[in-house]
């Protein structure tokens, strides 16, 4: 799960994340300072399984995943989950909590409870926060171990799990979950002029999972 296999542009793609913000949590980045003297220095946020390679392994991408469902949702600041997560590895000694099932857990709710807290939520908002944050969550799949082993990413916000990421089938590539077909080897075909019905019954797929892939499809190259 942690071997080196998207490219920055794919991870960007398949999570939504601008690749420069992409870029900056896990390489960095110099930032011009607010007084106009000099540079100041973001410093990583999360780690590559090997700083010679510059590609994500899956944990990665739940990692990102985890992170961008808080920054969409309520504009994180990234200084706040920093310290967040120092606080909680502190308290419970949990390193990478944004991969981990803890999140589900007391940890998790000290880690959220932490951020709410450190850029001034209001009760009601840390209420919300925790619940959306929950929903993202549900999208995860988690071995025994505690481990990620399959992501659901969302589509136009369905709540479906038809769309699967998992690292075991198609080398990591979105499927048809039901069915595990690539995503991007259904819209070839259709692009290559074959109907949506004659793709369906020779793959063994519902016309309306075709449509979803050409749904997810277009996401990712909106």
């Amino acid at each position: 799960m942690d071997n080196p296999n998207y490219s920055f542009a794919e991870a960007a793609i398949y999570l939504k994340i601008p690749q420069p913000t992409l870029r900056a949590w896990f390489k960095g980045r110099t930032y011009p300072r607010a007084s106009g003297k000099g540079e100041g220095y973001f410093k990583p946020l999360l780690k590559l399984p090997d700083k010679n390679f510059l590609l994500l392994s899956f944990n990665n991408l739940v990692e990102s995943y985890v992170l961008r469902s808080l920054r969409v949702e309520h504009d994180v600041k990234i200084k706040a989950v920093r310290s967040a997560l120092d606080y909680a590895q502190r308290e419970f000694k949990i390193t990478r909590l944004l991969l981990r099932r803890d999140l589900l857990t007391t940890a998790g709710e000290l880690f959220l409870e932490r951020y709410g807290t450190l850029v001034n939520l209001t009760k009601s908002c840390q209420i919300e926060l925790r619940e959306m944050f929950k929903e993202h969550l549900k999208r995860i799949v988690w071995n025994d171990e505690q481990w990620p082993v399959r992501l659901y990413p969302f589509i136009d916000h369905d709540a479906k799990k038809e769309i699967a990421i998992d690292p075991l089938i198609s080398f990591g590539k979105p499927v048809i979950a039901r069915k595990s077909i690539s995503t991007s080897a259904i819209i070839s075909r259709i692009d290559a002029g074959e109907t949506i019905a004659f793709v369906a019954d020779d793959y063994g797929l519902k016309p309306k999972e075709v449509h979803l892939a050409m749904r997810y499809e277009k996401r990712l190259a909106a």
